[in-house]
């Protein structure tokens, strides 16, 4: 009997002396999670503690400082934009653009363009405080300027070393992989060898190969090829950027694009790709002048734009490049920003030439984009893709999802809406009206499997453990809002942004909070 006294004594000062269990930071209850795994979607309540997914389940006897009622909603991982160009973001830190449409991380350094110094932006960002997450790319554009300029030649061996010492460097400051633009200068004028000797350096990291390949529409055959040969001789990671067929004479061209990437996994090689939501894409007027023109920078262009055996050499190119792709004129190029006349933005080049020569023709189109780009040239945006590439390549297992936007400013420009609809027009248009993929394939491509792709640890997935990036959404009332015409418009239907534990988004108002931290790779692969 006094064995049993004393056993229940000790019992009982158990209960007595055991510290009160602190309560979570958050938690939200009565939501819809859809994990990122691509499982089914289920009914939990989840718990956040320092940042991170600390229970999921039933957690109605729970205490939080702070609770969230998400009834009506799903809850899912944060969006992952694996294609951004938010390079510079610590100069608009709340990247309001991004968080207001579900993404929680951001890789930047995309299309050959980047930083040289990571470990300084990263500074910066940690100096100023940003929104979301944020990794970069090193982008051989910016590699092989720095040692080259825009000279249209192969490196000497010394200048090679020295753009693969810099990789090397970014690398080793925390940069993700390397980035090519091949249809921009000075990229255009590299070999596929230096590309491969550089990509060697950023797999010797554990880093990924992202290429905006050297054509997307009229010859994609031969891009797909060089851009896994690239990964293949590399032993590196491909992923095919922002994957389009920009070129109606080529439309129905993802079939074999995509029978060539599973060919090569077949071979062993890692490739992935990655598109956004929308048939035109953006990007310079340079990209529609041959590349020998543009060499040398500003000035040598322009000696050729104004010299007229040159342009009408010039012109007969770009005249034989619009037929090709399927086109009769410049009606499908519209100017989202225009330093030299803000007056033009919006604007197509039909619209413009019409405007300022009383001429709509081909040949009045040509010359509005000559003046144009002597004049610096405007940011663009090109209506270029068909529904059903666009459609086919959203269903492949392995495309993810990036924007292509960079931060934006409300009211500046006529920027792509995919800066402020991409993930949202994803989820209210292909997901819930046209139905082209299921809410929770659509989730895992925009969480674990682009948090795979780019090595991103914990990150992607409801898990214990895990970040605790979030985002709440309604099924029934999201939706993208930008148009082409208005493209200043946040989405409906996402009241709730998490990023690291801390709401950034409640209630449909950003909250100031600037949580965000710079992710790495999680180690080699």
């Amino acid at each position: 009997m006094r064995k049993v006294l004393e056993t229940a004594c000790l019992f009982l000062s158990s209960l007595v002396l055991a510290p009160a269990q602190e309560p979570l930071d958050l938690l939200i209850r009565n939501g819809t999670v859809i994990d990122g795994s691509g499982r089914k979607a289920f009914r939990a309540d989840v718990g956040i503690k320092g940042g991170v997914i600390a229970q999921i389940g039933n957690l109605g006897g729970i205490k939080a400082r702070e609770v969230i009622d998400a009834a009506g909603l799903v809850v899912a991982p944060g969006f992952i934009d694996v294609h951004t160009h938010a390079d510079g973001i610590e100069r608009t830190p709340m990247a309001e653009n991004f968080v207001r449409m579900g993404v929680t991380s951001v890789v930047a350094g995309n299309c050959g363009g980047s930083t040289l110094e990571p470990a300084q932006e990263f500074q910066k960002i940690r100096d100023t405080g940003i929104s979301v997450n944020f990794a970069t790319l090193v982008g051989h554009n910016s590699v092989r300027q720095a040692v080259m300029g825009t000279e249209n030649r192969a490196p000497t061996a010394e200048e090679l070393s020295r753009m693969k010492d810099l990789v090397k460097r970014a690398m080793s400051e925390g940069a993700i992989g390397l980035s090519t633009g091949l249809q921009y200068v000075p990229g255009t004028y590299s070999e596929t060898s230096e590309i491969i000797e550089l990509a060697k350096v950023a797999a010797s990291f554990g880093g990924v190969y992202a290429s905006h390949m050297r054509n997307e529409g009229t010859e994609i055959d031969k891009a797909i090829e060089e851009t896994i040969k690239v990964g293949e001789s590399a032993h590196c990671p491909v992923q095919i950027s922002h994957i389009k067929i920009d070129s109606p004479s080529q439309w129905g061209a993802s079939k074999r694009v995509l029978a060539m990437m599973d060919a090569a996994r077949k071979r062993g090689v890692v490739v992935h790709a990655d598109q956004y939501a929308y048939e035109a894409g953006s990007s310079g007027l340079s990209i529609r002048f041959p590349s020998w023109a543009l060499e040398g920078g500003r000035d040598q262009t322009n000696k050729r734009l104004n010299d007229p055996a040159t342009w009408q050499k010039i012109k007969r190119e770009m005249l034989s490049m619009l037929e090709e792709r399927g086109f009769h004129d410049l009606s499908w190029a519209v100017v989202s920003s225009y330093r030299a006349d803000p007056s033009l933005e919006g604007l197509s080049i039909k619209d413009i030439a019409r405007k300022l020569k009383g001429d709509e023709s081909c040949e009045a189109q040509l010359e509005v984009a000559r003046e144009m780009m002597a004049r610096g040239g405007p940011g663009m945006v090109y209506h270029f893709m068909s529904e059903d590439d666009i459609a086919r390549f959203m269903r492949d297992a392995q495309v993810s999802v990036g924007s292509d936007s960079g931060v934006l400013t409300l009211g500046e420009g006529v920027p792509h809406p995919r800066g402020y609809g991409n993930s949202a027009r994803i989820l209210g248009h292909y997901v819930r009206e046209k139905k082209t993929i299921s809410l929770e394939e659509a989730i895992r491509k925009m969480t674990s499997l682009a948090a795979s792709q780019f090595g991103f640890d914990k990150r992607g997935l409801i898990q214990k453990g895990y970040a605790a990036d979030l985002v709440l959404f309604s099924k029934e009332t999201v939706q993208d809002r930008a148009t082409y015409a208005n493209p200043h418009q946040y989405p409906d239907g996402i009241p709730d942004v998490i990023v690291n534990g801390v709401l950034v988004v409640h209630d449909g108002k950003h909250t100031g909070a600037r949580p965000g931290q710079v992710l790495r790779i999680s180690g080699r692969r």
